[in-house]
C-alpha cells in the first residue's frame, strides 16, 4: 500500500475566493475542518439539492482516502422566514413541518450513500450562541438595533463581498435595511442585512436570549453553528452556487469582523443540476426526486453515478438519455469487476505491503484524475479503460489470483470515495 501522505500535496482545487486552482493544504498537517451548507428543511431537498451533498460528499471521502481526518459540520436550517409561512400555510407548527423533511433527508442520504457527521446541528438548538454572536457584532460596531430587529451594516465591513466580487461603488448613498431571511433569485440586496428577528409576530418561533426575545436570522444560523463547533478558522466551505448571492458573503462579514483573521481559506461552490436544458423551479413544474426515477428501474447508485460524473463546477442537464447513458456506464464497469472478482475469495490474506504494478496503476490513474479539482469523470473513465484491459487478462487467464485480488483491493479503496461499484456494507 502506497503511503498516502505522499500523494497529499498534488491535490489541487478550484479556490472561488482567488478565482484560480490552488494547492491544498489545510492549517494542521492531519486535520481539516469543513462546513458545508445543510438543507433549509422547510421543504423536501430535490435531486438538484442532491448534486450539491453528493460533490460535498465525494471532496469528504477523497480527503479522507488521502490520510486527512475530516471534521465536519453540516446543518439543517430549521427555524427561517420560509418554514414559518409554510407551516401557517399547513396549519402546522414548524417542527411539525420539519421534522418529516429531516427523516427524508436522511432515508434518502443513506440511499444515495452520501456520508453525514453523527450529529446535524439545528439553527433552533443554537440560538443562544446566535444571541452572543450579535451582541458581540453590536458591541464592536458592526451592528444596531432599528425598530426591533438587529441589522449588519456591510459599510463597517473592509472587503464586504470579496467572495462574490461584488462592486461597492454600486452601494446606495441612502440607507436601506433588509429584513427578510432570503430573497428570491440570484440578486445583490444592496443595503444592511438582518442578523435578529425581534419584532417577531405573535405565534411565531422565539426565544429569550441575552439580547431580547427574538429569532436569529439565516444569516446568523450559519455563524453561530460553526462558531461553536468548528471555531472561526476553517480549511474548507461549501455550498451550492447559489449561496454566491448573499449568504456566503453575509458570512465572512459575520465571522471575519468578530475574529479579525480569515474565516476558510477554500471555498468550493457546486453548479445547478437542470432538467432537459431548464432550471429547476416550482413554477415550471419540473422539480425532480429520487423516487421519480427508481420507480422507473433506476438503483440509487445510478443516480449517484449520474450525479457526480462530471465537473462539479459545471452545469449538468438530466435527460432520460443521459441518465440511461450513465447507468450502462456504471453496470458496465460492474460487470468487469464481476469478471476480476470470480472464484475469488475475500478476504484478501495478503500481506499489507504487498502490491502489483496493475493495482498501483489504478490508484494513480485514478489520483491523478481526482487531485485535479475532484475530477470524477476523467477518474471514473480513465479507471473504465485500465479494468477493462484487466478483465481481458483476466478472462484469458494472464492475471493470476494473487493479482486480481490486489487489483480488486484497490478498487474497494477507490470506491470508498465513489461510492459506487461494490454493494453497500449497510
Amino acid at each position: 500500500m502506497l503511503n498516502p501522505d505522499s500523494r497529499r500535496p498534488s491535490l489541487r482545487l478550484n479556490n472561488t475566493l482567488t478565482r484560480t486552482k490552488e494547492l491544498f493544504s489545510p492549517r494542521e498537517d492531519n486535520s481539516v475542518k469543513m462546513f458545508t451548507c445543510g438543507p433549509s428543511v422547510y421543504r423536501r431537498p430535490h435531486l438538484g439539492n442532491y448534486r450539491t451533498f453528493l460533490f460535498e460528499d465525494v471532496l469528504q471521502r477523497y480527503l479522507e482516502y488521502l490520510g486527512y481526518r475530516v471534521h465536519r459540520v453540516i446543518n439543517f436550517t430549521d427555524v427561517e422566514d420560509k418554514a414559518i409561512a409554510e407551516a401557517k400555510e399547513k396549519s402546522l407548527s414548524v417542527r411539525e413541518l420539519v421534522d418529516p423533511v429531516e427523516e427524508k433527508f436522511f432515508e434518502e442520504s443513506s440511499r444515495l450513500r452520501i456520508q453525514l457527521p453523527g450529529l446535524i446541528h439545528r439553527a433552533s438548538t443554537n440560538v443562544q450562541e446566535a444571541a452572543r454572536l450579535v451582541q458581540r457584532l453590536m458591541d464592536e460596531g458592526y451592528a444596531y438595533r432599528h425598530q426591533g430587529d438587529i441589522f449588519f451594516d456591510p459599510l463597517k465591513f473592509e472587503g464586504f463581498g470579496k467572495l462574490f466580487g461584488l462592486d461597492m461603488s454600486r452601494w446606495p448613498k441612502k440607507k436601506v435595511r433588509f429584513r427578510k431571511d432570503t430573497y428570491p433569485g440570484q440578486r445583490w440586496n444592496l443595503g444592511d442585512f438582518i442578523l435578529w428577528h425581534g419584532s417577531a409576530k405573535v405565534g411565531e418561533p422565539a426565544w429569550d436570549t441575552s439580547i431580547g426575545r427574538g429569532r436569529p436570522s439565516w444569516n446568523i444560523q450559519d455563524p453561530a453553528i460553526i462558531a461553536e463547533y468548528l471555531g472561526f478558522e476553517i480549511d474548507v466551505a461549501c455550498g451550492g452556487v447559489d449561496n454566491l448571492f448573499r449568504h456566503h458573503d453575509y458570512t465572512i462579514a459575520v465571522m471575519e469582523a468578530l475574529s479579525k483573521r480569515t474565516f476558510s481559506r477554500f471555498w468550493l461552490h457546486g453548479e445547478h443540476l437542470l432538467v432537459d436544458g431548464a432550471k429547476m423551479s416550482k413554477s415550471k413544474g419540473n422539480i425532480v426526486y429520487i423516487e421519480d426515477f427508481t420507480k422507473n428501474g433506476y438503483r440509487p447508485e445510478h443516480l449517484r453515478f449520474f450525479l457526480i460524473y462530471g465537473h462539479y463546477r459545471s452545469r449538468k442537464n438530466l435527460t432520460g438519455k443521459g441518465l440511461e447513458g450513465a447507468a450502462k456506464k456504471l453496470d458496465d464497469f460492474r460487470g468487469l469487476v464481476d469478471i476480476l472478482s470470480a472464484g475469488i475469495e475475500e478476504p484478501d490474506s495478503l500481506p499489507e505491503e504487498t502490491t502489483c504494478p496493475e493495482a498501483t496503476s489504478l490508484l494513480d490513474v485514478f489520483e491523478n484524475a481526482m487531485n485535479d479539482d475532484l475530477d470524477v469523470r476523467g477518474a471514473f473513465d480513465g479507471l473504465l479503460e485500465e479494468v477493462s484491459g484487466l478483465a481481458d487478462a483476466a478472462r484469458r487467464g494472464a492475471l493470476e489470483p494473487v493479482r486480481r485480488r490486489l487489483v480488486l483491493g484497490s478498487l474497494r479503496r477507490i470506491d470508498q470515495v465513489l461510492g459506487v461499484v461494490f454493494p453497500s456494507e449497510k
